[in-house]
This record gives structure tokens, sequence and C-alpha cells, in this order.
């Protein structure tokens, strides 16, 4: 088994948090987006796929991180 390469993410972290009291995920994609999922694979298809092209203002503040 390999260990995950944070680097080959395409722009950052992603993270996800549990919602207290609720069985709801909340995800966070390195965009600043959020959103809600029960469904772990869903929130997972969302991050993963999200966002397919940063905005050009998002793609300027990576460049400088």
């Amino acid at each position: 088994m390999t260990a995950h390469d944070p680097a080959a993410l395409p722009g950052g972290v992603f993270r996800v948090h549990w919602v207290p009291g609720a069985d709801r995920l909340l995800g966070v994609c390195y965009c600043g987006a959020e959103q809600e999922f029960e469904d772990p694979v869903d929130l997972w298809n969302w991050l993963l796929g999200h966002p397919e092209a940063p905005e050009p203002a998002e793609r300027q503040r990576l460049a400088r991180a």
C-alpha cells in the first residue's frame, strides 16, 4: 500500500466534517465550496469532481500559495 500524496490533489486539501447531532457529513472543497451529504460516497464524488476548472481568481490564488 502506498501513502497518499497531498501534492497530487488538483489544488489543495479537501475536508470532511461530521455534523454533530446528525447523520450528515459536510464536505469542504479547497476552493471554499461546502455541501452536506448523508452518503459518504456522494460526498467524495462531489469533492473529487469539484470544481471541474477553478475560476480565474481561484487559479491566481492557488498560484500565489
